[in-house]
């Protein structure tokens, strides 16, 4: 894509955004990568390379082997503790105020988003930094760790985990509704960074087109979504949209 035809796109993106009130915006795992923050499957590197995924990413894989997946969620967290938003992250949390309603639904799990100042986030996949209880399923405070044994042990005795949604997992209904209520209300989806293939997140540009709402994606490169898009620009998510932002 040219240049010239980016910045005609940029233009036109700012058009859509300028007339509308309800905005709904996805981003996905790109996003976090400007950061230097791996893919789930591209983190998977080295040591980590001989494990299927679902030996480090699901309730069985967690059962047989709880000290191989917390070490493995340790090694992804090491790295979301040393990241930091990019300009991608604040360009969004300063276009927020800009519409009546806003909503912004993430896949990813290092909540980046909300230390940039994003406030209306959905995190679909839950929280990196999080722990839970793998019995009870409740948060538990870095307070009420056992920390004599790895995995750390809750209160009740059990293993906490990661409070991220495994492989096998279904994603909490809650956060699911609203953003899937907020699809089907908006004006403008803005998808950014993700490849659009991973359900039910890759719902809601279909819900939001279905809508009348105008798709608007920002992509490094062509994904599922960019069939049904009106505006697709092509480029890194942290210099397209300060673009956006500039001549909003």
């Amino acid at each position: 894509m040219q240049q010239a035809n980016i910045e005609e796109l940029i233009k036109e993106a700012v058009e859509k955004l300028h007339r509308a009130s309800r905005v709904v915006v996805l981003t996905g795992a790109g996003v976090s990568a400007e950061c230097g923050i791996a893919t789930f499957r591209d983190a998977q590197t080295g040591l980590w390379e001989q494990f299927n995924p679902q030996e480090l990413a699901s309730p069985d894989g967690f059962r047989d082997n709880p000290k191989l997946v917390w070490d493995w969620y340790e090694y992804r967290r090491e790295i979301v503790r040393s990241s930091s938003p990019n300009p991608a992250h604040f360009t969004l949390a300063a276009l927020e105020d800009r519409f009546e309603k806003f909503l912004l639904v993430t896949q990813n799990v290092d909540e980046l988003h909300k230390r940039a100042g994003s406030r209306n986030v959905v995190e679909l996949h839950g929280r990196i930094l999080e722990n839970r209880c793998f019995e009870e399923d409740r948060l538990v405070a870095d307070e009420e760790l056992d920390l004599d044994i790895t995995p750390p042990r809750c209160p009740c005795g059990s293993y906490v985990r990661p409070g991220v949604v495994w492989f096998g997992e279904a994603i909490p209904s809650a956060p699911l509704a609203e953003a899937f209520a907020a699809a089907r209300r908006c004006e403008v989806c803005l998808v950014i960074g993700t490849s659009g293939v991973v359900q039910p997140a890759a719902s809601i540009p279909m819900l939001a087109l279905r809508a009348g709402a105008c798709i608007i994606e920002v992509n490094s490169e062509e994904s599922a979504i960019t069939d049904i898009s009106h505006i697709f620009l092509r480029g890194k998510a942290g210099v397209i949209l300060p673009e956006i932002k500039k001549l909003s």
